[in-house]
């Protein structure tokens, strides 16, 4: 792609598109985005109260925006279904899914209610099991699904032996981990879907450092004494120095979900020195990710892990077809 300084997406008028964690930050910023181009939005959040708040954000920046809510808890995987329901319930065809929603770095070790350590739970695995259950309505939408994951992936590994962490739990290495299993999902799903014809594509795309609530939600879970992550990463930002804002943040992710130029198999993020910030544009996608057996892999592990593995074909929330 030519390099520019920022990107508009293009006339969504008719399109459905579902953002997950849309009451704040890149979220919230990426579905008034759409909502901007034309979409429907469904923001898709766990906190209602902040998700009314999202949805009058979203109306007083773009009038007569065509935007819903849904509730959504990634860390619990009946949350995932009911969702799911609902949507097929709805019997409409979803054209766009950005899985955005995460938590960063806990200082201790949290589990969801499915017992899964809460990092590889709410921004990997919930996004799976969400995919996978929308599969038929993401098919009837030839949708595009856009996984964010982070540059975290880039030195990132699966840890096979131990990949809930339960043995040993590093904040740092369990987030990059997340991060570099929602690479592999996305990169393989884009493989699945060419393999089988499923009419959907899938790419990858990561914000670079953006300032967020997510650096003071996830780093003050299990502390007594409050993380210094917001405080370090506001004060670079205000220097203008290594973090951009949600405006910037979210250009890589929104061309990876809307533009025709983006396809899918790729990774898209910022242009800038060390992928902190910069312009949206492809990037090399990380050699951690390369490995398709590797992918292949984790996308069983996975599916059985969300408990979609089995579903028949034409099961309401279930897939088509797993593999």
């Amino acid at each position: 792609m030519k390099k520019a300084t920022t990107f508009a997406a293009p006339d969504l008028t008719g399109r459905v598109a579902l953002v997950t964690g849309a009451s704040a930050g890149l979220g919230l910023g990426l579905a008034t985005a759409l909502a901007a181009a034309g979409a429907e939005v469904l923001l898709a959040v766990r906190d209602t109260g902040k998700g009314e708040s999202a949805l009058h954000q979203v109306r007083a920046e773009v009038p007569g925006a065509h935007v819903s809510l849904r509730t959504l808890d990634l860390a619990s995987l009946a949350s995932v279904t009911a969702l799911a329901d609902g949507l097929f319930a709805e019997g409409r065809p979803v054209n766009i899914l950005v899985n955005n929603a995460g938590v960063m770095a806990p200082a201790t070790r949290h589990t969801t209610a499915d017992g899964l350590e809460l990092q590889f739970g709410t921004n990997y695995l919930g996004h799976v099991a969400l995919t996978a259950r929308l599969l038929p309505l993401l098919r009837d939408g030839s949708a595009r699904v856009t996984t964010v994951t982070s540059s975290a992936a880039r030195q990132a590994k699966l840890n096979w032996a131990d990949p809930q962490s339960e043995q040993r739990y590093s904040p740092v290495r369990a987030y990059g981990q997340s991060k570099l299993a929602n690479l592999f999902f996305a990169l393989e799903l884009d493989r699945r879907s060419r393999a089988a014809g499923w009419g959907i594509v899938s790419n990858a795309a990561h914000p670079g450092t953006t300032l967020t609530g997510l650096y003071s939600a996830g780093p003050n879970l299990g502390r007594a004494k409050r993380a210094p992550h917001e405080a370090i990463m506001t004060r670079l930002a205000r220097w203008g120095v290594l973090v951009h804002g949600v405006d910037k943040g979210l250009l890589p992710i929104l061309y990876a979900a809307t533009s025709p130029q983006a396809t899918g198999g790729r990774l898209y993020g910022p242009d800038g020195i060390g992928q902190f910030t910069g312009a949206p544009t492809e990037l090399a996608v990380y050699r951690s990710a390369r490995d398709e057996a590797e992918a292949a892999r984790l996308w069983d592990y996975s599916l059985r892990l969300a408990g979609v593995e089995s579903l028949p074909e034409g099961t309401p929330g279930g897939p088509r077809s797993a593999g």
